[in-house]
């Protein structure tokens, strides 16, 4: 596979990229802002970096050809989603990894969900709703990721999945567990098609993370 990373320069980007040069044999574009002074090639057989935004719908389709799977590392920008959606859909790309953030269906019961909203904030909430309403509107065999909160921990890959309609447990994870998972989702996107799916550390159900 030619996988598309979009915001390569990111932390659980980097993650992604050393676990599939290790892990599997396939390609990818590193795309992010300013990529060529912010990220380093390892293997210049199967990495290629396109300085860009992901706002620009030309570029993104360019950075698209010949590929077969996209991971967004960030739906902060409507109009960067929008164009990403567009973008695939023209291209006949249908796979899609976004990363995006809990609490976007209000689903996040009891201290923590208040906590979470409280340091999140009404207005970042909607606008992630928002860009979740647009890539679940597409025609693409999209995964939204819903993660909450993030540190690191070398080694720690453990990862408690929920489903939309289902109650949010786990008030953190590990930036190295959510790279597993999308590993683990690129391999087998069929299982994960047409999902958003929460993401949390098993038997962390505080009332917020534990560095706070």
């Amino acid at each position: 596979m030619k996988i598309l990373i979009l915001g390569a320069a990111g932390q659980i980007s980097h993650l992604v990229i050393e676990k599939i040069l290790k892990e599997t044999n396939h390609s990818l574009v590193l795309f992010a802002r300013h990529g060529s002074k912010r990220i380093k090639i390892s293997d210049a057989s199967r990495e290629q970096i396109m300085d860009g935004d992901y706002t620009d719908i030309n570029l993104v389709k360019k950075a698209l050809e010949g590929g077969d799977a996209v991971y967004l590392n960030d739906v902060n920008s409507l109009v960067g989603v929008k164009a990403v959606v567009e973008a695939m859909e023209a291209c006949n790309v249908n796979i899609l990894i976004a990363a995006s953030i809990l609490g976007i269906y209000g689903e996040v019961p009891g201290a923590f969900g208040k906590w979470n909203e409280r340091m999140v904030g009404t207005a970042g909430i909607s606008r992630q709703r928002h860009a979740a309403d647009i890539i679940e509107n597409s025609s693409l065999d999209y995964t939204i990721l819903r993660l909450t909160w993030l540190y690191n921990q070398t080694g720690n890959e453990a990862y408690h999945l929920t489903q939309k309609g289902e109650p949010f447990v786990g008030a953190q994870v590990t930036r190295e567990a959510v790279a597993q998972l999308i590993v683990d989702v690129i391999e087998t996107p069929a299982d994960y098609a047409k999902t958003s799916i929460g993401v949390s550390e098993p038997n962390t159900n505080w009332s917020k993370p534990s560095f706070y």
